[in-house]
């Protein structure tokens, strides 16, 4: 079985999906406990599809990145609008090089029975992807609005936005996440 493969269902994990569903199984709010050969399959297959979704927009940011210097406005910027467009091209072509990373490494370790250590190498790769994506979208804004919007309001606007990403994709999650373990503490008392 290769690491993306789904393992066939039997007759007897159809009458546990039933069973859960139909009222004879686990009370409400619970859920029957998942085997670890699906978790791993199920978090590969969310990785395969977070990194579809951040990968296009990567790489469509890195390319836009990239032609800015060949365009006649880019010879007419300041040393630090300059210094900030060779920050953000490093910071894309980083964030390219790690979101495209779990497609490497599921290629080369195909086969090899390693799909845990597979998940959470792409996992934790997937994350630092993100965090370098935000940074290129952040000086990229930044850069941007240095062009067009006059003073220090460019500045704000830029910090105000990456302020925005870090509530979305790591404030929310985590506060979600920790309310989810006290829930779960607060169940098992």
């Amino acid at each position: 079985m290769t690491m993306t493969e789904q393992p066939v269902k039997t007759a007897g994990d159809d009458t546990a999906c039933c069973a859960r569903h139909d009222g004879h199984g686990p009370g409400p709010g619970a859920e029957a406990p998942e085997p670890a050969r699906e978790r791993v399959n199920r978090r590969w297959n969310e990785i395969l599809q977070e990194t579809r979704v951040t990968q296009t927009g990567v790489q469509i940011l890195f390319g836009f990145l990239l032609s800015v210097a060949f365009t006649p406005l880019f010879r007419e910027l300041e040393t630090f609008d300059r210094v900030v467009y060779v920050i953000t091209v490093v910071l894309g072509a980083a964030a390219t090089g790690s979101l495209i990373a779990p497609v490497s490494i599921h290629r080369l370790l195909s086969g090899q029975r390693m799909k845990d250590e597979v998940v959470e190498a792409a996992g934790r790769l997937m994350m630092c992807g993100m965090v370098l994506l935000a940074l290129t979208i952040g000086c990229t804004l930044l850069l941007i609005l240095r062009v067009v919007v006059p003073g220090v309001l460019a500045e704000a606007l830029a910090v105000g936005v990456m302020l925005w990403f870090g509530l979305c994709w790591y404030v929310l999650p985590l506060r979600l996440r920790r309310r989810a373990a006290r829930r779960s503490v607060a169940d098992d008392a």
